[in-house]
């Protein structure tokens, strides 16, 4: 009965020996990675919460950008998200 070419075994050569693969070592964290995160995630709670309280008299952190403010606050807190999904 005739044999499928697929089935066949590769024929060793004498003095050449298959290594097998090595495991992929599991890398950590950068060290900048987790104060960076956490950083930017509170940076952002921190921008949002200090424009919603002086945002009738002053409009601070930056008055020119008005509404604005909020966006930067969340761009943060979402930098921040990215981050966390790297961390291992």
């Amino acid at each position: 009965m005739p044999e499928s070419k697929s089935r066949k075994k590769k024929v060793v050569e004498t003095g050449a020996t298959e290594t097998a693969p090595q495991p992929r070592k599991i890398e950590g964290n950068p060290s900048w990675l987790v104060p960076t995160m956490v950083t930017l995630l509170i940076l952002g709670v921190v921008w949002v919460v200090v424009y919603y309280l002086t945002s009738s008299r002053w409009g601070l952190p930056i008055p020119a950008l008005g509404q604005w403010n909020l966006a930067v606050g969340f761009a943060l807190m979402l930098g921040g998200l990215g981050l966390a999904t790297r961390w291992r």
